[in-house]
């Protein structure tokens, strides 16, 4: 790498420390909070993008257990309908179907055989396929030769086992070629893109994507601040839609994948003022690589077909991370419960005994990707007081709250039936805390208090969460301390793992023992 890479790879990592640090400090981040209205049109075509569709890596990964799965019990099966007696020798059958199918699913990975481009047409890469499952099976055989002395008992069945196993894999592949051809062209597992920037540069990129063999990105329109002068009402056959500012408001409706700002890596004051606006949305933003003559170390990049883009910044917890958290988040809540039944109970009749109305009270915050969720307490307040909009902070001794109100809010039993908005899929165990459509600080939402605030609303929100943990719980009577909590929010994204949310959940029980701030 000569002296201009190094120089030029420090100016792509500092942009990244920039945003990394912007996002640390939460009020360091002047205009990311600013959207604007967006258009007939815009609004229209965002409509058509709302459905979620499929990730390539998790079609993947399910196609990998599948396959093993599948082999894995074609080598029970046969075993099970040839042999004179199936309980004899079923342990060795069951470790060798399990060795043999690992194995081939190993071989056809390292086989590149497990890429989308490849099972688009199973027919040409069925010698990758049929030679990882002839080579993991000749494996197995040698094995058993060289390590068994009966190992000519297993012949018929690793001959059965490797007919109807490849006869499976031929069936099976070609089935999910079919499936993979046919949600290409339905849009189902395309990665949605918009371009940032207009005029030339952003005719080049669409023009250089277009022309990739195996592209998966569906541009869904193009977003520019400059005026029709400057930048054409329609670029190589996509509109215009809006600003950047628009953009924001495009995202939050339309399931977006990925934003591409199509500028000059010299243009790195303009590229971070996007940013600026841009980084609050959970999506990947990419800067287009595609005409520069500079090139980068290969962590730096990635790509679509040969077209390479700087990887600014990914969207936080994605594919299988997702997939882990959920199963972390059903499988803890349906724990919680079993154990807190109850407590629910007594909460309930504690309710009804002390005030007329509900038991239940729902209100609506912020959730994922600022969609507005209607969260679910126990009711806290007398039913002629309570305030649906949060839009005036419960107090130390407010005459709103009753008498159990005040126990279950300082104890945090009122968000306990939050529990099945988990199971329901609108909040998380861990996140940043939703907080009320209208909530203010000294009538200040906090969206004008922190620049950047919806950024917290890139993953989902929790029931508890690290600020909460730290302390950062209960009244916002003060400017900092919605800028401290969004501060910890902004942390546990960018810091998120596993371990993370089990530390914060077994801290939480422990750390709601300070009720300093709880009234």
């Amino acid at each position: 790498m000569n002296q201009m890479e190094k120089s030029e790879q420090f100016d792509v990592d500092a942009l990244r420390k920039k945003i990394s640090e912007n996002a640390a400090m939460g009020d360091a981040m002047p205009g990311a909070s600013e959207s604007a209205e967006i258009n007939p049109l815009a609004r229209q075509i965002a409509s058509q993008f709302q459905e979620s569709n499929y990730s390539p890596t998790i079609i993947i990964g399910q196609l990998r257990l599948l396959e093993f799965l599948c082999l894995f019990a074609i080598g029970l099966g046969v075993h099970y309908f040839i042999a004179a007696q199936p309980a004899a020798l079923f342990f060795s059958i069951m470790g060798l179907s399990a060795i043999g199918s690992a194995i081939t699913v190993l071989l056809i990975q390292i086989a590149d055989s497990y890429q989308i481009s490849v099972l688009r047409t199973p027919l040409r890469s069925a010698s990758r396929y049929v030679g990882g499952w002839t080579v993991a099976l000749t494996l197995v055989a040698l094995g058993l030769f060289l390590f068994r002395k009966n190992g000519l008992d297993f012949r018929d069945w690793l001959v059965i086992w490797y007919g109807c196993g490849l006869a499976f894999l031929l069936v099976e592949r070609n089935l999910v070629g079919f499936a993979i051809r046919k949600w290409g062209r339905n849009g189902i597992m395309e990665r949605r893109a918009v371009i940032v920037g207009g005029g030339q540069p952003a005719k080049d990129l669409i023009r250089a994507l277009e022309q990739q063999p195996e592209n998966d990105i569906r541009i869904c329109g193009i977003f520019d601040d400059r005026g029709s002068a400057r930048s054409p009402d329609v670029v190589a056959g996509y509109p215009k839609l809006g600003t950047v500012a628009e953009l924001v408001e495009f995202a939050r409706l339309a399931r977006i994948d990925m934003l591409i700002i199509s500028l000059p890596l010299s243009a790195e004051a303009r590229i971070l003022q996007l940013l600026k606006l841009l980084w609050v949305l959970p999506t990947d933003i990419r800067l287009a690589a595609h005409s520069n003559s500079l090139r980068f170390r290969p962590r730096s990049y990635s790509h679509v077909g040969a077209v390479p883009m700087l990887d600014i910044l990914d969207k936080p917890i994605r594919d299988w991370d997702s997939v882990a958290k959920r199963a972390f988040d059903i499988f803890f809540s349906l724990v919680a419960l079993s154990l807190l039944w109850p407590v629910f109970i007594a909460t309930a009749i504690a309710i009804k005994l002390n005030s007329k109305g509900p038991v239940f009270f729902m209100q609506k915050r912020h959730g994922f990707n600022n969609e507005v969720i209607n969260v679910l307490k126990f009711r806290s307040m007398y039913t002629e007081m309570s305030d649906p909009s949060a839009r005036k902070a419960v107090t130390k001794g407010d005459p709103r709250v009753t008498k159990v109100g005040r126990f279950i809010r300082k104890s945090s039993i009122d968000e306990l039936p939050q529990l099945f908005n988990v199971l329901r899929g609108d909040l998380s165990l861990v996140g940043p805390r939703p907080h009320a459509v209208s909530a203010a600080t000294h009538d200040r939402v906090y969206a004008d208090v922190v620049d950047g605030y919806f950024a917290r609303h890139r993953v989902k929100p929790g029931v508890t969460g690290w600020a909460q943990i730290n302390g950062w719980r209960g009244e916002i009577d003060s400017d900092d301390k919605i800028k401290y909590r969004t501060a910890y929010d902004l942390y546990y994204i960018e810091n998120w793992s596993l371990l993370f949310d089990l530390k914060i959940l077994f801290l939480t029980p422990i750390r709601l023992l300070n009720t300093e701030n709880a009234y």
